[in-house]
């Protein structure tokens, strides 16, 4: 694995390394970001008391939907904006995981103020204009946004106890597999989607002290790209829905159907998927066992506490989603019942 690197994309940087928190405000200066609020969660705010002082002001991000979380947090920008005589920070910094990067996202597209990420899991939300929208500010909307300055500290972005860092890489993963056969792959996306999953699968078979973290990290990275780039179809499809309807945690949700899905998908699109199953180590009859194994075996939906009542409801919301059309073969209900039974 090479070492630290700056990446420059379509108006986007990336700064790969490990500066530590503690130089984050000297780098924001440098890319335009001195001037900031920040966004983050209480967790993460102790670990960081250096970027928190350089900050105008600290929005704690607490559990929830992202809809609603942006919707309150627009609320507390606008007012406390209005009360410091001036329309709108200059810039937000979300220091987090996906929910923190995407509520920032989400405020910054109606509020049209620029967001750089500082990313604490694998959720590749830092790498891609995929979000959602405040409640109520739909209207407002000014443009999907994507983080202009990505900070992506390896030791950061996988520090996670062992369980959760493998969910949080099959979330990953996940974006390389979703990307490889909707309408808008390309060869830049599966390039990136195959390069990463095999950066990611690679990591996770050598035991966590041995484990190459700055290649986990890339791979997830490479893995976003992929996605921003070609967009998502059925793993995400239901893997949102079920987190939204049926109450599961956003990294287990998709450790526990990616398996399912890529067998699924794998049977509708064979070539494409073979070549994701070499850059695992595998081929397309082993591809379903090597995404549990790298899993680490995950719990299914049941174990994660997915309430089974509300499954018919989850399962009419799949079928309603356009992005289920970016699938070679869309499922059909009873398909996607059954695809869920096998993940409970």
């Amino acid at each position: 694995m090479s070492g630290d690197f700056v990446w420059r994309d379509a108006g986007r940087t990336v700064v790969f390394g490990a500066p530590g928190l503690a130089a984050a405000p000297e780098l924001f200066g440098q890319h335009g970001f001195a001037s900031f609020d920040l966004l983050s969660t209480p967790r993460a705010l102790a670990q960081s008391p250096e970027l928190a002082a350089a900050a105008g002001a600290v929005h704690e991000v607490p559990p929830g939907q992202v809809p609603a979380l942006a919707a309150s947090l627009l609320d507390v920008v606008e007012v406390g904006s209005s009360m410091r005589d001036k329309a709108q920070p200059q810039a937000f910094v979300a220091l987090g995981g996906g929910r923190v990067i995407d509520t920032a996202k989400a405020i910054a597209a109606v509020s049209g103020t620029p967001v750089a990420a500082i990313p604490t899991t694998m959720s590749g939300a830092e790498m891609t204009a995929i979000h959602r929208l405040p409640t109520g500010a739909e209207r407002r909307l000014r443009g999907m946004v994507r983080p202009a300055l990505v900070l992506a500290d390896p030791e950061l972005m996988t520090g996670a106890p062992e369980p959760e860092l493998r969910a949080s890489s099959m979330n990953a993963l996940a974006h390389g597999a979703d990307s490889i056969c909707t309408p808008l792959s390309n060869p830049v996306s599966e390039l990136t989607a195959l390069r990463g999953a095999e950066l990611i699968a690679s990591s996770l078979d050598r035991d966590r002290g041995e484990r190459d973290r700055a290649a986990l990290a890339l791979g997830s990275l490479l893995c976003g790209y992929a996605i921003d780039s070609a967009g998502f179809g059925l793993h995400h499809v239901a893997c949102q829905t079920l987190v939204r309807i049926c109450g599961t945690p956003h990294a287990g949700t998709n450790a526990a159907v990616l398996p399912h899905v890529v067998a699924y998908l794998a049977a509708q699109a064979p070539a494409p998927f073979a070549r994701f199953a070499s850059a695992l180590g595998t081929d397309l009859d082993g591809l379903e066992a090597r995404i549990r194994r790298l899993g680490g075996d995950p719990p299914g939906l049941g174990d994660l506490g997915a309430d089974r009542a509300k499954l018919d409801e989850a399962i009419a919301a799949m079928l309603q989603r356009p992005e289920l059309g970016h699938v070679p073969r869309p499922p059909s209900r009873e398909e996607l019942a059954e695809l869920l039974a096998a993940a409970w």
